[in-house]
């Protein structure tokens, strides 16, 4: 899944395609390094992130999504707000990526009337504040149980299994060391009934693994990516697709696993 921000304020790359023709070019260019999913966010939520009108919010995906309607890849829309859920899936997209996990008045209902993919992400907290003072008793137990009443909610309003992803949130209301332990029991979810995505790409986390000397995170990145796959993840949201592409390919091998770009995005796109 390549990452897309079409904002001015995202931690990594924010104002970097802003404009329709960059994000466009930028979305070709990641799905010629290997990304089956283009993920299209125009909310940032890194911590501390500003909330947007809806009306800008719209202003900064649709022409992107238009644009890309009908390609080769899955298109996925990053968002928590019912109306752009709905906007973005009658322009072409296959999958809703949610940090609120539905739980938005009416986000349920969009995705179901859409007729598309959903991925439920678990978020402690709001992007304002998540950072503040993260704290859980046991977070993998509390991260699985959350994101298995979201998708059997889904799934008691209509949704079928295999149309439901869930992702545990690395970096959404988690501290370092609750990012490393859902990292490190990482089977705990995917040994479940649900496919699990993963986003770590550049992540303060990595930051904080490898010291303020280090800006560069890319290595750090995709070998957390192969620790996830390993473990069971199937997708993997991440910014530098063609190096992450390479290192997933060497994971299939040594499993003997099917290609990595023709599993879960082929399904989400049925």
């Amino acid at each position: 899944m390549g990452v897309l921000n079409v904002t001015p304020d995202s931690f990594s790359d924010g104002g970097r395609f802003l404009a329709p023709a960059a994000a466009r070019e930028q979305a070709l260019r990641m799905m010629d390094e290997g990304a089956a999913i283009i993920d299209i966010g125009g909310e940032s939520t890194r911590p501390g992130a500003a909330a947007v009108p809806l009306d800008e919010e719209l202003r900064r995906v649709m022409p992107v999504i238009e644009q890309l309607a009908g390609c080769a890849a899955v298109i996925s829309i990053d968002t928590m707000k019912p109306e752009v859920m709905r906007a973005a899936v009658r322009a072409g997209a296959g999958l809703i990526n949610d940090v609120r996990a539905l739980q938005e008045p009416g986000a349920l209902q969009a995705a179901l009337d859409g007729g598309c993919a959903v991925c439920l992400m678990h978020m402690q907290g709001e992007p304002r504040t998540m950072q503040q003072a993260p704290h859980y008793v046991d977070v993998v137990r509390e991260v699985k149980a959350f994101l298995g009443a979201r998708a059997h909610s889904c799934e008691a309003a209509g949704y079928a299994r295999e149309r439901i992803v869930i992702d545990p949130g690395f970096g959404f209301g988690k501290t370092q060391a609750h990012n490393l332990q859902l990292l490190r029991q990482l089977g705990e979810l995917t040994r479940g009934d649900w496919p699990v995505a993963v986003g770590l790409s550049r992540k303060s986390l990595l930051g904080r693994i490898l010291g303020p000397r280090d800006a560069d995170r890319l290595a750090a990145g995709v070998a957390l990516a192969v620790v996830a796959v390993w473990q069971g993840a199937r997708i993997v949201r991440a910014h530098d697709v063609a190096a992450t592409v390479q290192a997933l390919q060497a994971v299939a091998a040594v499993t003997d696993d099917a290609d990595p770009q023709e599993t879960e995005a082929q399904q989400i796109g049925t």
